[in-house]
């Protein structure tokens, strides 16, 4: 790092970073921590980390540690530029499943240039400037996601560790002591845990975590997916997020309920923004809008919250994902869901998104859906009405008539309407967004140049 860098990184807040180094200095010597991983992410949301020692530590929070810039880009990477990786000392955990003697710590940082500005395509930048817009606005923007995975044998073929379903319980659920595990090792980082059950397929599993603000929450869901691959390797079998990797069963989504609260008049504290005990569904005006803002740009976000060829194949009829861009309250192929909330509980009033999967980058993810709310409330969009039926059997003159369109059934159409989307260029900026765009290019044209099994079974000796 240059020495007009150095002082520019000193000067911006010398105090404070002495402070949390003089802090985070004396936790690493209570648990005898040796090395620290910085821990930053990708656009298409793998996790990238190298290690500093104890003793960089100091120097590490005063001036940031240098990184190559082009590691975000993924595949898609271009010439090598030089950043600098800010850490948040916030952040700083000891991992659990590290030997404790030596141990090993882990912290989230922001990549910036050398002169100190954020770098536009880092993720977490990027979510920080969409809740700094909501700030801006009076309001905080807190999530909460059910995020299901699968644990299977091995990694080289989805064999699943058990036969359970929905809600099963041992003998039929193996995989609940590795659950059990992981949940106590989230806790252990300061990830507080709602539940965690069988989920429908074999194999399937769902941890929730309790809502928290999203910046917060976008590196527990990091730390999460990395945990439960942890957890899963020392019981000898393999954890996965892959959308759908079992034909013909439930895939693995990320359901993500949201809301948003602003500062309240009376008593001071945070009010639900979403609340109305007088409406039908207890919808404000707020929320109409934002669930509005969610379905008239769920087809530009699908890139970001189904970034995967393999998403497409669990958004499809006859599963309980989404396909149609509807909401309702007690209809569970809705897009949109309004959970039913007891009278009188404000706090729980919250929209739940249900199609992203939990491979999506959830920095862009819940990025993209506060901007689509923000963007709702800022125009005044009219919420539809309510969907209660079945869609799937509606003919499309029906479909049209209601005005119901169609999440989009691949890839290459998720593509094509983000190209086009004025929306989704704004929310994630020109460098995120062309880099995105670019390396699901080239994920795409990979697998329209797939031959598949089911075409060989199906034409090579038919054809």
């Amino acid at each position: 790092m240059s020495p007009k860098t150095t002082a520019r990184a000193g000067k911006a807040g010398s105090k404070a970073q002495r402070d949390a180094a003089t802090f985070l200095s004396q936790q690493a010597r209570e648990h005898d921590v040796k090395f620290i991983r910085i821990w930053f992410t990708d656009i298409l949301g793998f996790l990238k980390s190298f290690a500093i020692t104890i003793d960089s530590l100091e120097k590490a929070l005063e001036e940031g540690v240098g990184v190559d810039g082009s590691s975000i880009e993924s595949f898609a990477r271009a010439e090598e530029h030089d950043m600098v990786a800010v850490c948040d000392p916030k952040t700083f955990q000891v991992l659990p499943w590290r030997p404790r003697e030596n141990a090993v710590a882990r912290m989230f940082a922001d990549i910036h240039h050398m002169d100190g500005r954020p770098f536009d395509g880092d993720p977490r930048h990027c979510l920080k400037r969409q809740l700094k817009r909501a700030a801006q606005l009076g309001y905080t923007f807190y999530v909460g996601p059910e995020i299901e995975f699968f644990y299977f044998k091995s990694a080289e073929r989805p064999e699943p560790t058990d036969q359970g379903g929905y809600f099963d319980l041992a003998p039929l659920d193996t995989g609940s002591d590795m659950r059990r595990q992981t949940v106590l090792t989230l806790e252990e980082l300061g990830i507080p845990v709602h539940s965690s059950h069988h989920e429908v397929a074999p194999g399937q599993h769902e941890i929730d975590l309790k809502h928290m603000d999203a910046l917060t929450m976008a590196d527990s869901v990091m730390t999460y997916r990395l945990t439960a691959k942890e957890i899963a390797q020392q019981h000898g079998v393999h954890a996965t997020f892959m959308p759908k990797p079992i034909e013909g069963q439930d895939g693995s989504g990320m359901h993500v309920h949201q809301s948003l609260f602003h500062a309240s008049s009376k008593g001071g504290g945070e009010r639900n923004a979403f609340y109305d005990p007088r409406d039908k569904h207890q919808m404000s005006p707020i929320a109409k809008h934002y669930v509005a803002g969610l379905l008239r740009h769920a087809r530009e976000m699908a890139i970001v919250t189904n970034q995967w060829v393999n998403s497409y194949k669990r958004l499809v009829t006859g599963y309980e994902a989404p396909t149609h861009i509807l909401w309702g309250q007690k209809n569970r192929s809705a897009l949109v869901r309004i959970p039913m909330n007891k009278a009188g509980r404000a706090e729980n009033a919250r929209a739940e998104f249900r199609s992203p999967d939990p491979a999506c980058n959830p920095y862009l993810a819940f990025s993209v859906m506060l901007a689509a709310g923000l963007q709702g409330i800022q125009k005044k969009y009219p919420l539809p009405k309510s969907t209660e039926g079945d869609v799937v059997s509606w003919s499309r003159e029906e479909k049209a008539m209601a005005g119901v369109e169609e999440l989009p059934t691949s890839l290459g159409e998720a593509i094509e309407v983000a190209k086009k989307s004025k929306f989704l260029r704004d929310t994630l900026g020109p460098q995120i967004f062309h880099s995105l765009i670019e390396n699901k290019e080239i994920e795409w044209e990979k697998y329209r140049h797939h031959i598949s099994q089911l075409e060989l079974k199906t034409g090579l000796s038919n054809l």
